[in-house]
């Protein structure tokens, strides 16, 4: 039976893979941080199961990743933590490079200092922000990088020292350029997700109108639950190489949020330009008919803007064997769409008892 150890196993990518690798018959080995709030929702359901095990430790901490790798001793990393958001990677440049960055090779370090360098595979999650301002369309393998974000930067350091310590010390090293992938366990705080949610909570009178950025940011959007199993396939090929992970299709915000509230039952038509731009409900429920459901807020553009990413997944489909067309982007929404309404309904019931509940106490019925 293989061992596999996951960073940021408690992530969205770190919780499909997890449940990837139990099924293919893995012990499965999780890091996390310790911290005041527990942000174990997404592995919940796996805490008990016989091959899972978490672990404390930091990729801000390198004897800690040592400790875990030493007593786990795995036959396969992946590092999945990071500081993942972009616009976050502004305000806090300093932690984004001491994680992305010097976390990466941290991991390699431990790896290397438990004298495991010729028996662990090691999997970095790279990211198709590395192309930032991009020089060709689609990107794959061999097009130039231009980092377009401290995150991106960061991200960039991290593939490079894994293509190194391939080349300078053998070990079987292999980067994932994952292009955009998401799923009803995106963070919240991620554009997709956030349209989503506001989705459902407008389509259920929770909410009022949805503000973004630039809606004509293009993105190369998949579903993260068969990303993750190209993870896997990078490493179970016979040479460590660097592969994209994308679908070759290409959206703009504008396209998934329009998707978005169709799944939601409503219709939007957008009108204006740039920071003037509107989505108005057209068809729907009839008291949001003529009403604005999506603005533009200059809140949520960034000092630099990476705004046309399109993946080229070809060497992964002949050299993997990969399919990267199990979901497609409208399926993709839908599936985020509905989880989402559901969501929000059982919070709004929840929210509906605990108000009536105190009002009942407040006028003396229950006690």
């Amino acid at each position: 039976m293989k061992t596999a150890l996951i960073t940021g196993v408690t992530g969205q990518d770190g919780s499909y893979l997890s449940e990837f690798l139990i099924e293919k018959g893995y012990n499965v080995h999780g890091i996390i941080r310790r911290s005041s709030v527990d942000f174990r929702e997404r592995i919940a359901h796996l805490e008990g199961h016989p091959q899972f095990h978490l672990h404390f430790g930091d990729l801000g901490d390198s004897m800690s990743l040592v400790q875990v790798v030493a007593k786990v001793r795995p036959d396969e990393i992946y590092n999945l933590a990071a500081q993942s958001h972009v616009q976050v990677s502004f305000d806090s440049p300093e932690f984004t490079a001491n994680i992305d960055a010097t976390g990466v090779l941290r991991v390699l370090e431990a790896v290397r200092a438990c004298g495991l360098e010729k028996k662990c595979r090691i999997y970095q999650a790279s990211t198709s922000e590395l192309y930032g301002k991009v020089e060709a369309i689609p990107q794959n393998e061999n097009t130039p990088f231009h980092p377009y974000s401290p995150y991106a930067v960061a991200k960039l350091y991290g593939f490079w020292i894994t293509k190194e310590y391939r080349e300078a010390y053998n070990m079987f090293c292999c980067s994932g350029i994952l292009f955009n992938h998401e799923s009803e366990r995106r963070g919240e705080t991620f554009v997709t997700r956030k349209i989503t949610l506001a989705a459902a909570r407008i389509s259920l009178g929770y909410q009022d109108c949805l503000y973004l950025g630039n809606l004509d940011s293009k993105r190369d959007w998949g579903y993260a639950k068969d990303y993750v199993e190209c993870m896997w396939l990078i490493l179970q090929s016979r040479r460590p190489d660097d592969y994209v992970i994308a679908t070759g299709v290409q959206h703009s915000v504008r396209d998934f949020a329009q998707l978005a509230f169709h799944h939601a039952g409503i219709e939007l038509q957008f009108e204006g330009e740039g920071i003037n731009e509107k989505g108005i409900c057209v068809k729907g429920p009839e008291k949001l008919i003529g009403k604005t459901l999506v603005a533009v807020s200059k809140d949520f553009y960034r000092p630099t803007d990476v705004v046309n990413l399109c993946g080229d997944p070809s060497k992964a489909v002949k050299k993997l064997g990969w399919n990267p067309c199990k979901t497609s982007f409208e399926q993709l929404v839908k599936l985020m769409v509905e989880h989402d309404i559901a969501k929000v309904a059982s919070e709004g019931a929840a929210h509906k008892v605990k108000m009536n509940l105190a009002e009942y106490l407040e006028k003396g019925i229950v006690k």
